[in-house]
């Protein structure tokens, strides 16, 4: 950062690692023993889909690699998403495969095409929890929905408890932005 910026008060934006997905297996111990929440085996991808060969070419390669374990689907706000569906106790593979894809589409100029992305897990009282990895901020979340587009805000809090020391967690809970309807949830 020059000295311009620092007087202007601007900053660089933060560099997105997504190197920091593989933590995810080991945070997913640490927050089942914390809330009794299973990883549910199922991951997405969301990413805004551009015009042209080279990113249908990048899209079909990211498909290509998680073959007939993803499902695409498109919400409601411009976004494609990828789900992938492993056994619950595969998350290091649904990690793996969850890297692939956002490595591919970055690997391929798309990074600033990258949302989010969801690994969930759900509790047999039926909680849901779902980690975000916000790809523009480097930063994880957790989202709890409720029916009726509500949040289970106490479980998100907790989770963020347990997860302080495991995880790059997004200290702005403003950016704790709801993925209502995200496939996998």
């Amino acid at each position: 950062m020059g000295w311009l910026d620092a007087l202007l008060g601007r900053s660089k934006p933060v560099r997105p690692n997504l190197d920091a997905l593989f933590a995810l297996p080991s945070a997913l111990v640490t927050l089942e023993a914390a809330t009794g929440l299973k990883a549910t085996g199922t991951g997405s991808v969301a990413f805004r889909a551009a015009e042209g060969g080279a990113f249908a070419a990048a899209e079909r390669d990211a498909k290509a690699l998680l073959g007939d374990r993803v499902e695409e689907s498109d919400d409601g706000y411009g976004y494609t998403w990828l789900l992938v569906r492993r056994a619950p106790e595969a998350v290091g593979d649904l990690v793996t495969e969850l890297h692939a894809v956002n490595s591919t589409l970055e690997g391929a100029g798309f990074g600033p095409s990258l949302l989010c992305s969801i690994v969930s897990l759900a509790g047999a009282d039926g909680r849901r929890l779902s980690l975000v990895y916000l790809y523009k901020r480097g930063t994880f979340y957790p989202f709890a929905p409720l029916t009726g587009q509500r949040r289970d805000n106490a479980l998100e809090l907790q989770a963020r408890g347990a997860l302080a020391d495991e995880l790059p967690l997004e200290p702005d809970l403003s950016r704790w932005f709801p993925v209502w309807g995200a496939p996998g949830l």
